[in-house]
């Protein structure tokens, strides 16, 4: 693959060049070459022939197809540890799905306070002051690698925010700023923090998750996790808005517990269920969360080993304390790189990026679309430490290649 520098580097230096030998390829390529923040990477050995296949072809609805369903959120409430009054459905649509399900049920009755700090959490924020009218909506958006002040967060509003950053590598630290004698309710997006860092429960009304990340599986499907108290709220609550058929989890008045019970408001993938359920197998013989969560720590320590060694990279989150160990972003580091603009800083990284996927070591870890120039790497579970190392030793080849060939202009 032949990727090229748009006219602004200008700046082939034919002396560098023809004088430098070009830097030596490594030796081996990682185990699973694949850092995409979602859908993440498969967890090691997981083959087509350990799903199960006879639920394939059979209705949803049918017994065995259903108690299939049952399972994954039996074994969700299992392997996340969520408090017993707690409950977990499937919902369509992903995370995505399963948020918004949350926002068009919930909000009304109180204030929001909605914060944001890439691009997802835009999104609830864009759903809270635009689509769900009216609402009394305070809005804390701080720009990627930042958190907002989420002690600005009040207790007497229903808050609404993303646990991890995906998008953005930067992640809330803990539940402390959450008031335990709160009278609105907590909604978190918890899509890439679920089962890879600790939550804290007593401080989540709501939160939802999906399986394409921590534990690899497919996407299209989303987890809703309810608190009692988000359960009498949907029960004394009467959106003024329209509510989309994909989100209708009222009946009546009542929450349809069915949905939490195996059903579906819309038909599932039963491949996709079963491949969760292969995962979630994996995670529970692996340490459970604990596990999970172990194996992130011991990715994210590899990367980060490597960013603190690695003068012409860092992390975008200035602040340690904010750095997510799970989908783990970084900006351009060497000051002469710096002088280029933001177009011609992404080529460079884009170009980096295409030519170890050529040589398929490494796919998807550029940064976010809307982020600013720099690579993202997921270090989630189901990914290796030595696939790590892997990797940043093809970055640092593929690093020496593309800064061979420009020469910044004063």
């Amino acid at each position: 693959m032949r990727v090229q520098f748009p006219t602004e580097l200008r700046m082939l230096s034919l002396d560098m060049a023809m004088s430098a030998p070009a830097p030596a390829k490594p030796n081996s390529r990682p185990r699973s070459p694949n850092f995409s923040c979602g859908p993440c990477s498969k967890h090691p050995g997981w083959s087509y022939s350990n799903l199960k296949s006879d639920s394939l072809g059979r209705s949803h609805r049918a017994k065995m197809p259903k108690e299939r369903l049952k399972k994954v959120i039996e074994d969700s409430k299992a392997l996340l540890e969520l408090p017993k009054d707690y409950l977990c459905g499937i919902i369509g649509g992903s995370d995505t799905g399963a948020v918004e399900c949350a926002l068009w049920n919930l909000l009304g009755p109180r204030p929001v306070d909605a914060f944001a700090w890439e691009a997802f959490g835009k999104d609830w924020v864009t759903d809270c002051t635009k689509q769900l009218k009216p609402l009394e909506v305070r809005t804390f958006v701080a720009e990627y690698g930042q958190l907002p002040d989420l002690k600005q967060a009040d207790p007497d509003h229903d808050i609404v925010f993303t646990w991890n950053g995906t998008a953005a590598g930067v992640i809330v630290p803990n539940g402390d700023w959450i008031s335990d004698n709160r009278k609105g309710l907590t909604i978190c997006d918890a899509t890439s923090s679920a089962l890879g860092v600790p939550m804290p429960w007593n401080k989540l009304d709501v939160v939802t998750f999906s399986w394409q990340k921590v534990l690899g599986g497919e996407a299209m499907h989303g987890m809703l996790i309810l608190s009692p108290r988000a359960v009498e709220r949907l029960e004394s609550n009467k959106p003024s808005w329209a509510i989309p058929k994909l989100y209708r989890i009222m009946k009546e008045g009542k929450l349809n517990r069915a949905i939490f019970e195996g059903e579906t408001i819309n038909t599932p993938s039963m491949m996709c269920v079963e491949d969760c359920l292969e995962a979630m197998d994996w995670a529970r013989k692996n340490g459970g969360q604990k596990g999970m969560i172990a194996r992130t720590q011991a990715n994210f320590k590899m990367l980060k080993e490597w960013i603190e060694r690695t003068p012409w990279i860092s992390f975008l989150a200035d602040d340690p304390a904010v750095r997510s160990p799970l989908s783990v972003s970084m900006k351009l580091a060497d000051p002469e790189l710096a002088k280029l603009s933001k177009d011609d800083q992404s080529a460079f990284c884009k170009k980096m990026v295409a030519m170890i996927e050529a040589e398929g070591a490494g796919y998807d870890f550029n940064s976010y679309r809307d982020a600013p120039p720099g690579l993202r790497i997921w270090c989630g579970a189901t990914v290796e430490p030595d696939d790590i190392r892997s990797l940043t030793q093809w970055i640092d080849w593929a690093y020496a290649v593309c800064r061979a060939e420009i020469k910044v202009a004063a």
